[in-house]
């Protein structure tokens, strides 16, 4: 028997350390925060 990392058969998921438009991380971000403040107003919960 022979051990090996855990981490040796894993594959990425896409994580923070992934190189990409950050603009557009950042711009979808803020259109689910204005989305869910519609959404909470709209219910009449705020």
């Amino acid at each position: 028997m022979t051990a090996h990392p855990a981490t040796a058969g894993r594959l990425r998921t896409g994580g923070p350390n992934d190189h990409g438009p950050k603009i557009v991380e950042h711009a979808l971000g803020w259109l689910l925060v204005l989305v869910v403040a519609v959404f909470v107003t709209r219910l009449g919960l705020l």
